[in-house]
């Protein structure tokens, strides 16, 4: 699943430009999903005195509205990014307005000056409003996805990998880098989304059908404790593949 996200400060065209990339993502054939960062500390779907907002006062931890053409579940939490993109198996995912996330950037500006507030090394692409007058800023994109939003996707295309993981740089780094400057390396070219050791892992750990991330240390201890176990079994066959399922 690839994932990238779009940011810039309000009216700079967020939305706009997402509403074109999603319609020629679809037209392209691929899947799109959606993520909607909202900055405003008072935001609500559910409202006071509404029936879900009173199972929710009484104290239901996970509440699902479901109506005719729609339904909507109510996590009483602000969840990690990571954790709401295990929703999603789609070719793309979009997300507007997230800063926090191990993924490629466009920004969208009204100025440079904007730009220069949110340029970092995950940006590859620049859009919204000041796309009206520039082409280029500082070796980047500038791309009018009004006019030209084939371009844009073209370079959504190329660019944006498969979601990396985020660890923490003290947490892993076998690959030699942070998982944010191995993001970094793919989008200018010099290094690919199988540096990841997680590419290469021997262990794959699922849990309700969804795939757990674990850092190489993990990975070993539970690899090792399996095989442990394994290898004093009859019928145990060096090589083979070892599936435990824990129902």
């Amino acid at each position: 699943m690839k994932v990238f996200s779009v940011v810039g400060i309000t009216e700079s065209g967020k939305t706009t430009t997402i509403e074109n990339i999603i319609k020629e993502l679809r037209s392209r054939n691929y899947s799109v999903g959606s993520v909607k960062e909202i900055h405003f500390e008072k935001f609500a779907i559910d409202t006071v005195g509404s029936n879900t907002y009173r199972h929710r006062e009484a104290g239901s931890q996970l509440v699902t509205a479901r109506g005719y053409f729609e339904t909507d579940i109510l996590f009483q939490e602000k969840l990690r990014m990571d954790e709401i993109l295990k929703f999603y198996n789609h070719d793309f995912v979009i997300l507007e307005g997230v800063t926090d996330s191990n993924v490629p950037k466009i920004i969208t500006a009204h100025n440079e000056k904007e730009i220069l507030e949110r340029l970092d090394d995950l940006v590859f692409a620049i859009s919204g409003k000041i796309s009206n007058s520039l082409d280029e800023f500082e070796g980047l994109p500038v791309i009018n996805t009004i006019d030209n939003v084939e371009k844009i996707v073209d370079l959504i295309e190329e660019k944006v990998f498969d979601k990396l993981p985020d660890f923490p740089e003290d947490c892993c780094g076998e690959c030699g880098y942070s998982c944010r400057q191995l993001g970094a390396l793919i989008l200018k070219g010099k290094a690919r989304r199988e540096d990841c050791v997680l590419a290469q892992s021997r262990v794959k750990l699922q849990i309700g059908g969804k795939d757990i991330e674990m850092v190489p240390f993990v990975q070993r201890v539970l690899y090792n404790a399996v095989l442990g176990v394994v290898k004093e079994l009859k019928g145990y066959e060096e090589g083979k593949e070892i599936t435990v399922r824990i129902l």
